[in-house]
């Protein structure tokens, strides 16, 4: 079965297409990324905006015709934190179904974080017990995800995002001293908040999807063109992400929008980005992190040739 996930985020619309054997992935044919900032002012006014909308189906009708040409027997589209967030979110859902006559779900947090695990782990084997925490920092939110080798166990999902937190603390194309610092400070209580003290200490392997620990790696690697096959399990320690912040909060908004291993559309949100990167280390006392390009696109198409329910609601 040829299978098609459209992950519609707050900051970023991305399109997996791959071929399942039985419940197993055999080939991938297609990652396709594109920044929409659809959820760009969701944390002040609870919409999604024209504009942002208008982005949004640009990018869709694009997908929609990949998909056809690849001659796909499912397609679904998983929504996150900012259309859940938005008052108009079951509306621009239904939109999309109507348009391109595909599933369209809204996840909550407990599905979005299950899903995200599921891919995550996928290359895990079966019979690790390794205490495992899944990081994924998106545009409106931060899943967290603890588990024992493949079954997740604690979830939360944070609202600390990098959209969001842009929107809420930077209000200039440079940083200040003053808003970095309310920056850290409300992710670090927000994640405080969602993570029982109880659950913060023993984490053996770290697992960080998404276009932060991404970007981060490839800057680190000085990746141009991008590839993921290098930045799949690279190693970022402590001591090296909060070298990369200094070094990208030295560059100027220009600067950064030309910085070999940075997307030019990412230059905006990977300084929040890295700060929550970051909080999450410092929360559960993590030494390094290992980067995955294996997220919730991965766990979506593995959800799909199951044939089981979603996640209970």
């Amino acid at each position: 079965m040829r299978v098609a996930v459209i992950d519609i985020g707050t900051n970023t619309t991305r399109l997996f297409v791959a071929d399942l054997d039985g419940r197993h992935i055999s080939a991938e044919l297609t990652r396709i990324s594109r920044v929409t900032r659809l959820g760009a002012g969701v944390d002040a006014d609870a919409i999604l905006s024209p504009a942002a909308l208008a982005r949004e189906f640009t990018v869709l009708d694009a997908y929609a015709g990949e998909i056809a040409e690849l001659a796909v027997d499912r397609t679904v589209a998983v929504m996150t934190s900012a259309v859940r967030d938005a008052a108009n979110g079951p509306a621009f859902a239904a939109e999309v179904h109507a348009r391109y006559g595909i599933d369209a779900q809204i996840l909550t947090g407990e599905q979005e974080a299950a899903l995200t695990y599921r891919g995550a782990t996928d290359t895990v084997a079966p019979d690790s017990g390794e205490r495992i925490l899944v990081v994924d920092i998106g545009g409106g939110s931060t899943e967290l995800v603890l588990g024992h080798g493949r079954t997740a166990e604690f979830h939360v999902s944070a609202q600390a995002g990098v959209v969001r937190q842009a929107d809420r603390h930077l209000h200039g194309a440079e940083a200040t001293a003053a808003e970095l610092a309310a920056l850290r400070a409300d992710v670090a209580a927000t994640l405080a908040a969602g993570v029982p003290l109880s659950l913060r200490s023993g984490v053996q392997r770290t697992l960080a999807v998404a276009g932060t620990p991404t970007s981060l790696a490839a800057i680190d690697l000085a990746l141009d063109p991008y590839d993921p096959t290098r930045t799949h399990g690279y190693r970022l320690s402590l001591e090296r992400v909060q070298s990369l912040e200094a070094r990208l909060l030295a560059l100027s908004a220009d600067e950064r929008r030309n910085l070999p291993g940075l997307h030019p559309d990412r230059a905006g949100v990977i300084v929040p980005g890295t700060a929550i990167l970051l909080a999450v280390m410092d929360l559960f006392g993590l030494d390094a992190i290992e980067v995955s390009e294996h997220d919730i696109l991965r766990g979506t198409a593995l959800w799909l040739s199951s044939g089981e329910p979603l996640v209970a609601r």
